[in-house]
């Protein structure tokens, strides 16, 4: 959610703080701040702003100078947006400049204990308390002020500070919210995410929870919240800084939906295995004893990962014959769930921080379960937590609202119930079958995005609607639940799913010319049964637009999609409708890349 970026070196820093902040514009915040310093200036200098990085930019003074500094970008948690609650933070004194993502959870006790010893605060916020912390410490080092605070803390934080006195190092320290370091010549960089340091260095370590550093200009260490030394490998990033430009459309997520051709083709490479008509998943950790021992799959995820893990559940039941299902990872961890030893957890999460997912999997870690990963982010906290799992080779996705990356992911849990499948009773025929229709997906994802002239004159017919009703069957229930959030996501038009079974037990009562409906229409072998979906709608005036195979005569409109194998079909279905969420947000001029209210990568509960 909120972003972290700093540097210590030689260069000006003012301009890579802004910079890198920039780059974390899409993780969605609502006000910016800086600070900086140098071993040859005398104290902190700070700027803060409400708004967007532009804002902070224009308040930025020419002579703000510096080649030490933090920055941050802001989404609200304890505190309205202003100038005053936006980060860093600093102490009465104006030594201590702290950043801090995440939620204190004592922060409200803290705050009066300090407050009874005579602390005036400025702000609402939970960071606040832990400058005041650290000012106060008793420690000589800064390293040692900031873990004295830390033990009294509870809660998620990843955080970076400053200290006048300490001017040659930034200190920084994870639990539950990522900090990533990037190693230069001669010069440090941290993040909360590698979209902000991939323009500077490719090198980088990924905090584990309970991990502190020590950045210097020319060195970092990395230790433990108890003091003791840990020992970190740097790796090399994949993504290039090219990957997070737009490459000459006009937004992100315009990008990132013409981008899927590709993505997929990236996630099948080198993974299908001809011979045997089956997939190679050696990151699973899981040999085929194993898997035939597997007797329920649960997947967790939250979102847009909750419904790929929808259209995984039943893959996985098609494919593999094994009972599987999907359930939000935020509802999951909270009611006590019974872990068995014969399921296999799936957590699912595009950025692989997602707070919610990462709970779960340690919850399910510290009860002995088997748990898989399926994220994009390479290092990220749910890769190292898991046994095992697989990266879905989306690529960089900056949009909020989430397209190439839930596109990658069903298709990985495609690959994982074939090879799950191929592991027990689903026959080479079969195999092959669903191999050549994986094939094909990069074609036909292409084919569709062809319509997309088509696509935008049907959606600036439904941008004056209010709300809007999606439906289907089976397969095609999660598509719809996917279609209906990615609408009330960037355009905010109030969106519904339900089952095409269940609209004659209770949402028929809202149909009405003024409420379109939008079906998922497989030819499959529930056709029927949804064209007497699309009858009942019709029956009362309701307005259909119907996606589908081919055409349906009920529908007012049919967007016609390339026909794959039944189990594949929903990773195609889909597409149309995110260029339908595009163009009726468009439609309506919303902000597409950054959608009100929401963050990209949700790491406070």
């Amino acid at each position: 959610m909120c972003g972290i970026v700093g540097y210590i070196g030689k260069r000006d820093v003012a301009p890579l703080l802004l910079e890198g902040l920039q780059r974390l514009e899409y993780r969605g915040y609502d006000s910016a701040g800086i600070v900086v310093t140098s071993p040859k200036t005398a104290g902190l200098k700070m700027v803060k702003a409400k708004g967007r990085v532009r804002d902070l930019e224009t308040k930025v003074p020419a002579r703000f100078k510096g080649t030490t500094g933090i920055a941050h970008t802001r989404w609200a948690t304890h505190g309205a947006p202003s100038d005053v609650n936006a980060h860093p933070h600093l102490d009465a004194e104006g030594k201590v400049a702290v950043v801090h993502n995440g939620i204190i959870d004592n922060a409200s006790d803290l705050r009066r204990k300090l407050e009874a010893d005579g602390v005036e605060f400025l702000s609402e916020t939970d960071t606040e308390v832990l400058v005041h912390l650290i000012a106060r410490a008793q420690a000589e080092k800064l390293e040692d002020k900031v873990r004295e605070t830390l033990r009294v803390i509870e809660g998620t934080y990843g955080i970076a500070v400053l200290h006048a006195d300490f001017p040659d190092r930034i200190v920084v320290a994870r639990n539950g919210s990522p900090v990533v370091l990037g190693i230069g010549e001669k010069e440090m960089f941290v993040a909360s995410d590698i979209a902000a340091l991939v323009a500077h260095t490719r090198q980088i370590v990924t905090l584990d929870d309970g991990e502190m550093a020590t950045l210097k200009a020319d060195d970092f260490r990395t230790y433990t919240t108890e003091g003791t030394r840990t020992t970190a490998e740097p790796t090399t990033v994949e993504w290039e800084a090219a990957s997070y430009d737009m490459g000459g459309h006009d937004t992100y997520m315009h990008k990132e939906i013409h981008e899927q051709a590709d993505a997929v083709d990236r996630v099948l490479r080198g993974r299908i295995d001809d011979r045997f008509s089956t997939v190679h998943l050696g990151g699973l950790n899981l040999d085929a004893r194993e898997a035939r021992a597997v007797r329920r799959v649960k997947i967790l995820g939250c979102g847009t990962s909750y419904h790929a893990g929808m259209i995984g559940a039943q893959m996985i039941e098609e494919l593999a014959r094994i009972p599987a299902d999907a359930e939000p990872a935020s509802e999951f961890r909270y009611r006590n769930p019974v872990v068995d030893p014969d399921t296999l957890y799936i957590a699912v999460s595009q950025s692989g921080e997602t707070y919610d997912v990462l709970a779960a999997v340690q919850e399910l870690k510290r009860k002995g379960a088997r748990v898989l990963g399926i994220v994009n982010v390479v290092g990220s906290a749910i890769a190292r937590e898991a046994d095992g799992g697989m990266y879905v080779h989306a690529g960089p996705e900056v949009c909020v609202v989430s397209t190439k990356c839930f596109t990658n992911t069903t298709v990985a849990f495609a690959l994982l119930a074939l090879h799950l499948g191929r592991t027990r009773d689903l026959s080479v025929r079969d195999g092959k079958r669903i191999i050549e229709g994986l094939r094909r997906l990069p074609g036909q994802i292409a084919e569709i995005l062809e319509q997309e002239d088509a696509i935008k004159k049907t959606a600036e017919q439904y941008a004056d609607a209010r709300s809007m009703l999606f439906i289907g069957r089976v397969r095609g229930y999660p598509v719809a639940r996917e279609a209906s959030l990615k609408l009330k996501e960037v355009s905010y038009i109030h969106a519904e799913a339900y089952p095409a079974s269940e609209l004659k037990h209770g949402p028929l009562a809202l149909i009405e010319p003024a409420l379109p409906t939008v079906a998922i229409v497989p030819d499959d072998d529930l056709l029927e049964k949804n064209r007497a979906a699309l009858e009942e709608i019709k029956a009362r005036s309701g307005k259909i637009l119907a996606v589908a195979h081919q055409n349906q005569e009920k529908a007012d409109e049919t967007i016609v999609v390339p026909k794959n194998e039944d189990e594949l079909d929903p990773i195609l279905l889909g597409i149309p409708l995110q260029l339908l969420a595009y163009h009726t947000a468009l439609a309506l001029g919303r902000d597409i890349d950054k959608p009100r209210n929401l963050a990209k990568s949700v790491t406070v509960e």
